[in-house]
């Protein structure tokens, strides 16, 4: 059964996350799923936060741009968050966008390399594997986490390009795509994997809907009002395993963007 989440933007000041929570915990939805984008909020800081505020909610966050943080880090990090919230947290890491990595002076001239580099380390040292490896980037002595989680936590990753997406899809233990992927390219990896597919799409409903998603300079997969039941039932035939609705960033009511996702999932 397709899981039915929504994505609290960085664009939304951290501290709006407690007047969210209790209808993220109450409404029945499934997800929450928060974004890293460069140079707003941090996105392992807001997961614990927004973990702590609530109770029931699976938290996830994606994409953490990997550049930005030594594999050895994200692990402990990854593991202390799971032994903290079982079986609540999901991070997702990808590439960075190039232009963001350039400005924080960690841009790679291999992102494709980095990541699959990253990944394989990172799967490694969760699974409670002594990591050894000399890389192009990623370099471990005889790494071992000395608090592990009880049971491994998935690494998910995404990417944009057909080559990075092929090699996440190898690599990975599941796959996020952006909203620009759209249906079509959830049925494009989902002809080549059958490991969990998460994918984003934009949604907005009340007055002015359209208009606000019409606003977004972007060329984004999205519905407003009475189409979001039929984005959705698209992806779901797609093959998607978690759709993911992320609401404009002037989203005028979070808490009611929330219900009425969730009256969606119970439809």
């Amino acid at each position: 059964m397709t899981k039915l989440g929504v994505v609290f933007r960085p664009q939304f000041a951290p501290e709006r996350m407690r007047e969210i929570a209790s209808a993220l915990d109450e409404s029945g939805l499934d997800e929450v799923w928060l974004w890293e984008d460069c140079f707003l909020a941090s996105g392992i800081a807001s997961a614990v936060a927004l973990l702590g505020f609530t109770e029931r909610v699976r938290v996830g966050v994606g994409l953490l741009p990997v550049p930005l943080r030594n594999v050895a880090l994200s692990a402990m990090e990854v593991a202390t968050v799971e032994r903290l919230f079982p079986g609540r947290a999901t991070f997702a890491f990808g590439h960075g966008l190039q232009k963001w990595m350039g400005q924080a002076g960690v841009r790679a001239e291999s992102p494709v390399t980095l990541l699959r580099e990253y990944l394989v380390a990172l799967k490694g040292l969760l699974a409670g594997e002594t990591v050894t490896v000399s890389g192009r980037y990623v370099n471990l002595d005889a790494v071992r986490l000395e608090r592990l989680p009880e049971t491994p936590p998935p690494v998910i990753s995404g990417a944009f390009g057909p080559k990075s997406l092929a090699m996440c899809a190898e690599v990975a233990d599941g796959l996020i795509l952006a909203a620009s992927a759209g249906p079509d390219g959830v049925r494009e990896m989902r002809a080549t994997t059958d490991k969990p597919i998460i994918a984003y799409a934009r949604a907005a409903f009340g007055a002015g809907a359209q208009e606000r998603l019409d606003a977004e300079e972007s060329p984004e997969y999205g519905r407003a009002n009475d189409d979001v039941p039929g984005m959705i039932q698209e992806y779901v035939e797609a093959g998607v395993t978690t759709l993911v609705l992320q609401p404009t960033p002037d989203e005028p009511d979070l808490e009611g963007f929330v219900h009425i996702v969730a009256g969606l999932k119970q439809a």
